[in-house]
């Protein structure tokens, strides 16, 4: 199902540039280290920003970017593998991507149906049979966003790109687009085709997630068999998983759900941060009476896992599970996070772990890079792990990848059985116990008006910035707060036995508040203190947090 007025290529042909290509603000594209935009008609206030002709332009614009980074040789042209999720534009935008690549003069190679992790490992594999290592990658996804957008990652054996990296893609695919000509346009179609290949990648990729498991089981061909494990690809990219990983290695996977691609996402969103999806997965554990379940998002960068009795291994959870795992193997290590984990996971990684926390900013690229900084300056870190679920480890080139997040808790599994260790997913049970969780958790959204005259014409980041410092200095003249000596985003504070942290999105006009307590009557005594602060800014809309403070 994909939407015929995507298509915008005439069969004319003309040396002038095209009249009747919209205009675009190629700029408001950029999200992070990503690329997002609307991809499919009939959203109401939401029109096509991702149409063919832009797709086609960025392509090009990293294909000029990756041809300076590698200095091209002229006698062998270099290589993209191009994949993409489950979402219904998915094909049409593939087409646009590989005229673009085409367009440039490097070779293509499709993968269709893939991960954002695959992706980036086609850059790092050596297989000629597959045309791989190819020079640059590019994933069309866009996460756990609606069915009608879409957007791009791109890698290289270095890994992902940066903000930088996107700006400056973005910045030429605009001189790109407004220099096409229908004559070139055309042209682009069938250089497509003359460089065009197939392959079938996610074959070697399976293959080696299932090498990693029988290694750590000391080369047992089936290490899994006897586990009941349950997937929940949530319509995604991830059905893979429970054929191609899992029963290879003897587990039974019966009662997995959601395992075929569907881009209008019938069942839930594919998300493990999500209530509903991950009740579904915790359902399907206890109806099938499995040891495990397992749940991914779109493209399998993020992932989480449920346990025999349901209980949810998502958020502070995963992340102390991880860590446990991550030092037994690398005793004193330390563990990168996001800004949002909890008192008690500190808490927990350091006292009874004994590694060491570094709590850092949101954002899982800004995670990754200060972990892989750390190790620059001889700090050294094994792992970095956002709340939302995007892991990765400095084993498997810092890629945030959900299915070897996944393979890491299999190898335990596996491991402890070849031990002769019983009782199925206790033993992963086991590995958080001691973690203090508190009773009262929330995240409420304070959006600012950015049309508001309190504004007085600057942006709303300069907005956001007043209310911070507002209420850093509101914080520093109450002696029951006490601002946390170390952090790197926002203002967070400790008091009435539990924290808060109010910090501004790094996109959007909005000042995310987490709150943390070990009882509601606490929780709301620490948002009273943000509300006593916050009050004297009128374009800040706090009916989240009044809302949550009447509920008292």
């Amino acid at each position: 199902m994909v939407c015929s007025r995507l298509s915008f290529f005439p069969a004319a042909s003309s040396t002038t540039a095209v009249p009747y290509l919209d205009k675009v603000d190629f700029m408001k594209l950029q999200n992070g280290s990503d690329i997002r935009g609307v991809a499919v008609p009939g959203v109401e206030g939401e029109p096509v920003t991702l149409t063919e002709p832009v797709t086609e332009a960025i392509a090009a614009a990293f294909s000029a970017w990756l041809s300076e980074k590698k200095k091209v040789d002229a006698s062998k042209p270099l290589k993209v593998s191009v994949g993409h999720d489950s979402r219904i534009s998915a094909q049409v935008l593939q087409d646009a991507v590989t005229r673009g690549v085409a367009s440039a003069g490097l070779d293509v190679v499709q993968y269709g149906l893939a991960s954002t992790p695959a992706m980036f490992n086609s850059t790092l594999t050596e297989d000629e049979a597959f045309l791989c290592p190819v020079d640059g990658a590019i994933m069309i996804t866009a996460s756990h966003l609606p069915f009608n957008r879409n957007g791009f990652k791109f890698f290289t054996n270095a890994g992902g790109l940066g903000k930088a990296d996107i700006k400056n893609i973005l910045e030429r695919a605009v001189d790109i687009y407004n220099s096409f000509t229908d004559e070139g346009l055309m042209k682009s179609k069938g250089k497509a085709s003359e460089s065009l290949k197939r392959v079938d990648y996610m074959t070697v990729y399976t293959s080696d997630l299932v090498k990693a498991v029988r290694k750590a089981a000391g080369n047992i061909e089936k290490p899994l068999e006897g586990f009941h494990i349950v997937v929940d690809a949530g319509n995604g990219a991830g059905g893979f998983f429970a054929e191609k990983v899992l029963q290879p290695l003897g587990a039974i996977t019966s009662g997995s759900q959601f395992l075929e691609p569907d881009g209008m996402f019938p069942n839930h969103i594919p998300n493990p941060e999500d209530k509903a999806a991950m009740k579904a997965i915790a359902q399907a554990v206890l109806e099938n009476k499995a040891d495990l379940g397992i749940i991914f998002d779109t493209d399998v960068d993020r992932s989480a896992a449920v346990d025999s009795t349901a209980r949810e291994f998502n958020r502070n959870r995963l992340i102390a599970l991880m860590s446990a795992i991550v030092l037994e193997e690398h005793p004193g290590t330390t563990i990168v996070t996001d800004s949002v984990t909890s008192d008690g996971l500190t808490t927990f990684i350091e006292n009874k772990l004994g590694g060491k926390h570094h709590r850092f900013k949101r954002g899982y690229k800004n995670v990754i890079d200060e972990a892989v900084r750390l190790n620059s300056v001889g700090e050294e870190s094994h792992l970095a792990i956002e709340t939302s679920g995007h892991g990765a480890l400095k084993e498997n080139h810092w890629l945030d990848d959900g299915a070897y997040l996944m393979v890491k808790v299999l190898n335990k599994l596996a491991s402890a059985r070849a031990s002769g260790i019983a009782g199925g997913s206790k033993v992963l049970t086991d590995l958080v116990e001691g973690l203090q969780e508190p009773r009262v958790a929330v995240e409420l959204r304070l959006k600012i008006d950015q049309n508001h005259p309190d504004l007085k014409g600057g942006s709303f980041r300069e907005y956001g910035e007043a209310v911070l410092k507002l209420l850093e200095n509101h914080v520093e003249s109450d002696p029951k707060l006490q601002k946390a000596p170390v952090n790197y985003e926002g203002v967070r504070v400790s008091g009435f036995g539990g924290w808060f942290l109010l910090r501004l999105s790094l996109h959007d006009p909005v000042l995310p508040l987490n709150i943390e307590a070990s009882s509601h009557e606490d929780a709301v005594k620490l948002g009273l203190a943000v509300a006593s602060a916050v009050k004297k800014f009128p374009a800040l809309d706090t009916s989240a947090l009044d809302k949550f403070l009447q509920t008292s």
